[in-house]
């Protein structure tokens, strides 16, 4: 069924190209001599952008639909209109052959011969394997007529080749000093836990113990409390740096340990079919534990969900919690995810109304 409609699609996407194809060859004949008239530029774009929705082309990536490029628009008219004129006489021949068919199969089903042909079992069977593979060219005509459309699309009113290269290097240069900020920050981060934590905790700890030293025995349960809480806090501090369960158990148990030691519920649903890359599991947990940590600290959420799914060829985070939402993605943790997920080429987004919940979802690429 589905193989059915893409066909139907398919097929009213030429037929309807090949009307626009005729529309489009007489505005090119009519606005031949004013080309350069900003009018007609754009008149040329709305024609190009009603031909990218007709192939279902994403217009953000077609730059020659931009203001200003209405010369690249008008290039693209008159390149497809031979296209558009080939798909419609694709789909002359295919009603040529329906009717041809039907003329057949009513002729002799009245027992009359068709063209002085009556039927014979060499005769049916020739025009039966004729007919199947002559169906068979004009719908592979018709799937490539559309095929070369949208090719021409993208190729006449996407961006130059040159002009993407740059985008990139600038992406990569972007993406270089946000994970070199996103590490410092970590570092911040590692440095302040041990500091107004940890080193106070077993401050405290010390101090306990030399008073316990000078005759003050009682003081030894409370030493040995705060050594159990000094050696917690450090557990944690090191998991923050990197999890080391994270190479062993895999990404699944590692989150499972993440629910254990947060302080709100949290559900994991975890589905995998095969380990993805180190660094793509290494951004996937440290995206929950942010997301976890920021619920629970200042989102007041009482359940956190998170699904993990691997989906083509990208692994697909989305951590979802009942808070008061109000989340910022230029926050300092959730923007320092964006960094690290956009270095893996992926995609980050935050999606938190006030009033709640909030949705994190990342998408991280294997290949």
């Amino acid at each position: 069924m589905r193989a059915a409609a893409e066909g139907l699609r398919v097929g009213g996407a030429v037929i309807l190209g090949t009307l626009t194809a005729l529309a489009e060859l007489a505005f090119l004949l009519l606005t031949l001599p004013f080309l350069g008239n900003p009018n007609v530029r754009a008149a040329a774009r709305r024609l190009a952008r009603l031909e990218a929705r007709r192939l279902r082309l994403d217009l953000s990536e077609l730059d020659a639909l931009s203001e200003g490029r209405g010369r690249r628009a008008t290039g693209y008219l008159a390149a497809r209109v031979p296209v558009g004129v080939l798909g419609g006489l694709v789909l002359l021949l295919l009603v040529f052959g329906i009717v041809t068919g039907v003329r057949i199969a009513l002729a002799w089903g009245r027992g009359e011969p068709f063209d002085g042909m009556v039927p014979s079992v060499p005769i049916v069977a020739y025009f039966g394997v004729g007919g199947v593979v002559g169906l068979f060219l004009v719908l592979s005509g018709l799937a490539g007529a559309h095929a070369v459309e949208r090719l021409l699309a993208r190729r006449m009113l996407g961006p130059d080749p040159t002009e993407v290269l740059r985008r990139r290097i600038a992406e990569l240069a972007e993406s270089r000093a946000g994970i070199v900020a996103a590490v410092d920050s970590e570092r911040r981060r590692i440095e302040r836990d041990l500091h107004d934590g940890l080193q106070q905790r077993l401050v405290a700890l010390s101090m306990l113990i030399g008073r316990s030293l000078r005759g003050r025995t009682e003081l030894m349960s409370q030493a040995h409390q705060e050594a159990q809480q000094a050696l917690a806090e450090l557990r944690e501090v090191a998991w923050r740096v990197y999890p080391s369960g994270l190479d062993t158990l895999g990404l699944g148990e590692a989150l499972a340990g993440v629910a254990e030691r947060s302080s709100v519920p949290v559900t994991v649903d975890c589905r995998l079919e095969q380990r993805p890359p180190m660094a793509v599991e290494t951004a996937a947990y440290f995206v929950v534990c942010e997301a976890v940590t920021n619920a629970a600290k200042h989102a007041g959420a009482t359940l956190i969900t998170v699904e993990v799914r691997q989906e083509e060829a990208a692994v697909h985070v989305r951590v979802r919690d009942d808070g008061s939402g109000g989340a910022q993605a230029s926050g300092g943790g959730l923007s320092g995810l964006a960094r690290r997920v956009a270095a893996l080429d992926g995609s980050f987004e935050v999606t938190s109304p006030a009033g709640g919940p909030t949705t994190i979802t990342a998408v991280l690429p294997c290949g």
